[in-house]
């Protein structure tokens, strides 16, 4: 693969769609040809599992059929986008990936890791990020509007959120040359400015 690929974790509402497209803005105006996508989403099939799996109303879900549901959208962005943008040498910058399910599905429903991961190998054919920006909220209780409507995961209790969290940095701290935690600031454009510093140093690695 020529291209660059860079994800964005976090938990609800930590702010990544907003820090992942200010960085498109910022690489492409550096010359770099740049792509902004979200899971799940981003394909005509993606964007309908993403109704079916964020409508609060589906509490008939299923912890299996609700990874597997992630699982299929990821393989359809892999095989119609991410895949083909990175050998044109794109930079592919992704709104969640597989740490997502690990963390979500596993630490916060308590599946079994190790199966999330063999089918996420399988899924995304090898395919892992450059470099993931895990922006991490502290003691912050999240960045939710306060007339926000809240999807289907983001209504999950507080202990289940706590679980997320610490997946994450239980991830962060397993793939530490890959996974960089980026604290959120108050100020969207100080967050960003150390988001571009982190990912530079991945850019200008020979």
């Amino acid at each position: 693969m020529k291209g660059k690929f860079i994800t964005f974790e976090g938990p609800e509402k930590s702010g990544k769609s907003t820090q992942a497209k200010l960085l498109k803005k910022y690489l492409s105006k550096k010359g770099f040809s740049c792509l902004f996508i979200r899971e799940p989403g981003s394909t005509t099939l993606g964007e309908k599992i993403r109704k079916i799996l964020l409508d609060k109303r589906n509490t008939h879900i299923t912890h299996t059929a609700e990874m597997l549901l992630y699982m299929a959208a990821r393989a359809q962005i892999i095989n119609k986008i991410i895949e083909p943008a990175l050998k044109k040498g794109q930079i592919v910058i992704c709104d969640r990936f597989l740490d997502s399910t690990i963390v979500y599905q596993g630490y916060g429903l308590g599946m079994d890791i190790s199966l999330i991961k063999e089918i996420g190998e399988f899924v995304t054919r090898g395919i892992k990020p450059d470099i993931t920006i895990l922006l991490d909220l502290g003691a912050k209780e999240s960045l939710f509007k306060e007339n926000h409507k809240k999807d289907r995961i983001e209504l999950r209790s507080r202990g289940y959120h706590n679980k997320v969290r610490k997946g994450y940095l239980a991830l962060a701290e397993k793939y530490p040359r890959r996974i960089k935690i980026v604290c959120v600031q108050d100020n969207v454009f100080s967050t960003q400015k150390e988001i571009r510093k982190v990912v530079d140093k991945c850019l200008l690695k020979k």
